[in-house]
Formats: C-alpha cells, sequence, structure tokens
C-alpha cells in the first residue's frame, strides 16, 4: 500500500521509485486529481512527463485514473514544467506535469495546477486530493478520453513575447540544461535568436550521468563556469531538471544569486510598466525592494513558496514576482515561473544596455549574505521562540518563521515543512559581519 502521506508534500508530490511511487500509486492519484477538478467544474486536463525513464508508465497510469473518473486528458508529451503551465493557460484546463524538478535520478513526482496555472499547494487542494488517493476510485459512470496535442511551436512563441526580439544582439550564450527538460525547450526558443548558444548536456536523460540537475548547488555550476571561461561567453545560464529556474553565471563565472537577478528582471519590467507592483519572498536580499522602489514600483514582500506568490499576485495584479530560489513569475506567463523567459529578459537588457553581466549587477550587489543554513534541530519552535526572546528590541514579524531586523543586518529562521531542520538565512554589510553574526545566532540552537 502506497503511503501518501509520505509522498504529498507542501507544494507537489515527490518520492522514490518504485518504494514510495510506483504506477498504482500514479493511477490513484489520476482518480483523485480527476474527482477534484471535476468538483471545481472542469471536464478535461493537460498532461506532460519529463524525462525520466518512470515517467512515460506513469503518465499511463495516471491518465488510466482521470479516464476512469470521466475527465478528458490532453497529452503533450515530453515538456518541461513551464511548458505545462503555459498549456494550462492557454488551453484553460487544470493540468499536471510527471517531474521530481532537481531530485536524484531514482525520484519521480507530480505538480499539479488548475486552470490557468493556478496553484494548488496543500491548503488548495492537495491534502483534499491525498484524502481521495487514499479512499480508493470512485467512477463516475462514463469514461473520458485521451488525445495528443503538440504545445512546443506556441510555446516558443510566447516565451519570446517577453522581449523585444528585433533589439537581441549576438550575444556568447553557454548553457547547462544537465541533461533535463532545457534540452527539450532551449534549443527551439534560442534557434532564430541572434545568439551564439554553447549548450552543454543539452541529452534528455533522467539518469543525469553529468551532474545533478539542482544549480542552487555551487558544485553543480563548476562545468558551467569553466565553460564561461574557456569560451569567452558573455552569461552562463544553469538550469533545474524541469527548466522551471535558473541561476546565472557572469562573464568572470561568478555565480549570479537569486536575489540579485530577482532585482534585475525588476528592473527591467518596470522600465516598461512603471509603477507596478513586484512581488518578492522575504529571503531576499534588501536590496531588492530597494531596487524595486528605485525603479517605480511597490514592492510586496510574501511567504516562501510558488503558492503564496501566485496568490499574492493574484491579489495585488504583479507584474512580476521572484524568489532567491532562482525561481521567477510572469502576470502574463498565468503568474507561472519559467526559467526560459527570465534569461531572455536578462539577455535583452545585457543586450540593449552594452555593458557585461558584472557590470550590469554591480549596482544591485549590495549587501553580504550567509545564504540557507540547514541546521538540525530536535524542536524548531523552541529554537525560534528561544532566538526572538534574544532581540527584545529589534523589528519582527511572524509571515513565515522569524524575521529579525537590527537595522545593518537581518536573518530569517524558517522550520522545515519535512525535516527536523531549520533555515537560517541571513544579511549584513560585509562577509565578516555575516560570519560574525550567523555564528552569534546559531549559538542560541543548543
Amino acid at each position: 500500500m502506497t503511503d501518501f502521506g509520505n509522498i504529498f508534500k507542501a507544494y507537489d508530490i515527490r518520492g522514490t521509485v518504485p518504494d514510495q511511487l510506483d504506477a498504482a500509486a500514479a493511477e490513484a492519484i489520476g482518480g483523485a486529481f480527476a474527482r477534484f477538478v471535476r468538483s471545481k467544474g472542469e471536464q478535461s486536463m493537460v498532461i506532460g512527463r519529463d524525462m525520466r525513464p518512470s515517467g512515460e508508465e506513469f503518465v499511463a497510469a495516471f491518465t488510466d485514473g482521470a479516464l476512469l473518473h470521466g475527465v478528458d486528458v490532453v497529452d503533450i508529451g515530453l515538456c518541461a514544467t513551464d511548458m505545462m503551465y503555459y498549456a494550462s493557460g492557454c488551453l484553460e484546463m487544470p493540468g499536471a506535469v510527471f517531474t521530481a524538478s532537481h531530485n536524484p535520478a531514482g525520484y519521480n513526482g507530480i505538480k499539479m495546477c488548475l486552470a490557468k496555472a493556478a496553484p494548488i499547494g496543500s491548503d488548495t487542494g492537495l491534502s483534499e486530493i491525498r484524502r481521495m488517493a487514499e479512499t480508493g476510485p470512485d467512477p463516475s459512470g462514463s469514461s473520458g478520453a485521451r488525445t495528443e496535442r503538440e504545445m512546443l511551436e506556441g510555446y516558443v512563441a510566447h516565451v519570446h513575447s517577453f522581449v523585444d526580439v528585433s533589439k537581441l544582439a549576438p550575444l556568447n550564450v553557454v548553457a547547462d540544461t544537465a541533461n533535463g527538460k532545457g534540452g527539450l525547450v532551449l534549443p527551439p526558443v534560442f534557434a532564430d535568436l541572434p545568439f551564439q548558444l554553447d549548450h552543454m548536456y543539452a541529452e534528455l536523460d533522467g539518469t543525469f550521468p553529468n551532474h545533478p540537475a539542482d544549480p542552487i548547488q555551487p558544485e553543480n555550476q563548476r562545468d558551467l563556469m569553466a565553460r564561461v571561461l574557456e569560451v569567452g561567453a558573455d552569461i552562463g545560464l544553469a538550469f533545474d531538471g524541469d527548466a522551471d529556474r535558473v541561476f546565472l553565471v557572469d562573464e568572470t563565472a561568478r555565480a549570479i544569486s537569486g536575489s540579485l537577478t530577482t532585482a534585475m528582471v525588476a528592473r527591467s519590467i518596470l522600465a516598461q510598466d512603471p509603477g507596478s507592483t513586484v512581488i518578492h519572498n522575504l529571503i531576499c536580499s534588501k536590496s531588492v525592494r530597494e531596487v524595486i522602489e528605485e525603479s517605480g514600483g511597490v514592492a510586496v514582500r510574501t511567504r516562501v513558496g510558488h503558492s503564496f506568490i501566485k496568490q499574492r499576485m493574484a491579489e495585488t495584479n504583479a507584474i512580476f514576482g521572484g524568489e532567491h530560489s532562482g525561481h521567477y513569475y510572469f502576470r502574463e506567463n498565468f503568474r507561472a515561473d519559467s526559467g526560459l523567459i527570465a534569461a531572455l529578459v536578462v539577455l535583452e537588457a545585457l543586450s540593449t544596455q552594452s555593458v557585461s553581466l558584472s557590470e550590469l549587477v554591480s549596482s544591485l550587489d549590495r549587501y553580504a549574505a550567509s545564504g540557507e543554513i540547514n541546521t538540525v534541530v530536535p524542536d524548531a519552535s523552541a529554537v525560534i521562540e528561544r532566538v526572538a526572546a534574544a532581540y527584545p528590541d529589534a523589528q519582527q514579524d511572524r509571515l513565515d518563521g522569524l524575521t529579525v531586523d537590527l537595522g545593518d543586518w537581518w536573518f530569517n529562521l524558517r522550520p522545515s515543512n519535512t525535516e527536523p531542520l531549520l533555515r537560517l538565512n541571513l544579511e549584513a554589510d560585509t562577509a565578516e559581519e555575516v560570519d560574525a553574526r550567523v555564528s552569534e545566532v546559531r549559538a542560541m540552537f543548543d
């Protein structure tokens, strides 16, 4: 029997194959998702998959479960996650994609959304889908129909619509797609653009033979950095396994944080739409808010996680949202995240401003940061309260864990949703100050 509680996470479904997630579980989840979307008045859904070896079998089983419960299935085949969001948006259907994103080869999973790529999280349907999967099938009496549809050409045109293609310059671009889904979407997106593309690890291979498809880890950017220097590239792009995230490397092989990329994209977008609202999560650098406001935008701070970002974007009609983790959301992309759209916006800025990437971000890089530091603790809540009590005169809030702002330095402590971990993010004026303050805060963990 499948332990659904073990594979249903806060925002999606993930587990090891086949011990945690197998075809029988996929079929049960497909049936549950069909029942859930029918309760919302939907009669059809779109489904796709990444390149993991189990994907084809799991999609077939998920489809069987959905058809049994009277929902039509439009299969778009191999796709990046943001391509599924595009299909959900333009077809106005709920969607699902089999992917485990950046997880190792032994995993698979499912990301799901409502029509027009509206988010589904534990509080907005995922818990209900889990309960339905656990209770078993409840056939509708009429079967759905399965069809196939090609979405790649429309997706490419959609991605191009976020920039003025005529303004793009012949930049030298290195991209590492880590044998993930970027290998499917990157070539057609770049095919008619003036860039010279050096595409590393382009072959689709869900065993990830070169390195893990998790670019937030510095060791997984090393090959890209070396290649940027070797060929004298203007920029390096590192995509995760399902290509919905991107991390940037400048011409000196220096990694650009998700916060700096958020600030850079926000500045470009606000130049076209001044006065618009931009969302950023609470572990982004302070420079993000500063740049948004300096660029004439309205900055709105939110919790970490795509469902919270998308919800606040809908509530505020925000034009863009960014997370330090490399997720970038666009209102005209159905408020969904896309690594490729973010990459093109940066490439357009490089093209029109005629400066290097290091020069482009120099005015944005204002503080030193710790990065996310994870520590195993027996009682995260007790530690958070102890730390909060140590700074009674500081500005504090509990939007997501504990944020403490002492003016010239600040930090956020958040408990993990799934592990006995505390996540610390801290920012100060210098690297030396960061190290000292990290030691100060972590001394209170024991």
